[in-house]
């Protein structure tokens, strides 16, 4: 899952990004309104976090936008007002969910968690042969035998299970799996699709596709 947060407080915002690090998502950070919407219409994120009071464009005007502008991420607004006026407000602006500062981490998590699953093409449990990929519990098994992956790993084993079929590219298994930061001139995304494919055992379920990327067939 990537994740763009957009919120005007440096150390929060960055506190959130790197807790998600730590969660196995790849999170990007943009500390005003009009940043934040640059990055989520240039980039494809899972979910956005966006705050209400944003510098340069307020987070209403940024949630509106996005909607406007047909995104598929999730939008969860955050703020610093409980009242549920301003909950209604963020809701019809088309907000997925609404999160009242302070939160607890481990909420803000599940909430995204919960977000991310709601696209129709990301059930919780997704079956492809004798694999089974549990989403919700963050585990992997092939022919009943649990297999333990790293977040990156189990990131890439995600990105083509939802590809159902299609091929995706390594720049594009870089971008959702990884973040802005990532070199896109490493071999990181080669290495970590090898040592996927010899955790997940024999016959072979990654299929390479010279010049285009992989798939799982």
């Amino acid at each position: 899952m990537r994740v763009l947060i957009v919120e005007d407080q440096p150390t929060l915002a960055d506190d959130i990004a790197d807790g998600l690090r730590d969660q196995g998502m790849a999170a990007d950070v943009a500390y005003d309104g009009a940043t934040g919407l640059d990055k989520a219409l240039m980039n494809h994120y899972d979910v956005v976090i966006v705050d209400r009071d944003l510098p340069r464009i307020h987070g209403d005007a940024v949630c509106a936008a996005l909607v406007g502008a047909g995104t598929q991420a999730r939008i969860l607004m955050l703020t610093a007002s409980g009242t549920i006026a301003d909950r209604v407000d963020g809701l019809n602006l088309g907000a997925d969910d609404y999160l009242i500062k302070p939160f607890a981490f481990a909420e803000l998590v599940a909430r995204l968690r919960a977000l991310a699953r709601r696209s129709p093409a990301s059930p919780p449990v997704a079956v492809r042969g004798d694999l089974v990929f549990d989403r919700a519990r963050r585990r992997v098994s092939r022919g009943g035998r649990p297999v333990a992956l790293t977040r990156k790993e189990m990131g890439i084993l995600e990105v083509l299970l939802a590809a159902d079929g299609g091929v995706v590219s390594a720049e594009e298994l870089l971008e959702r799996v990884w973040d802005e930061n990532a070199d896109p001139f490493t071999h990181t995304v080669t290495v970590t699709v090898a040592r996927l494919r010899r955790k997940l055992g024999s016959p072979d379920l990654i299929e390479t596709v010279i010049g285009s990327g992989y798939r799982l067939p």
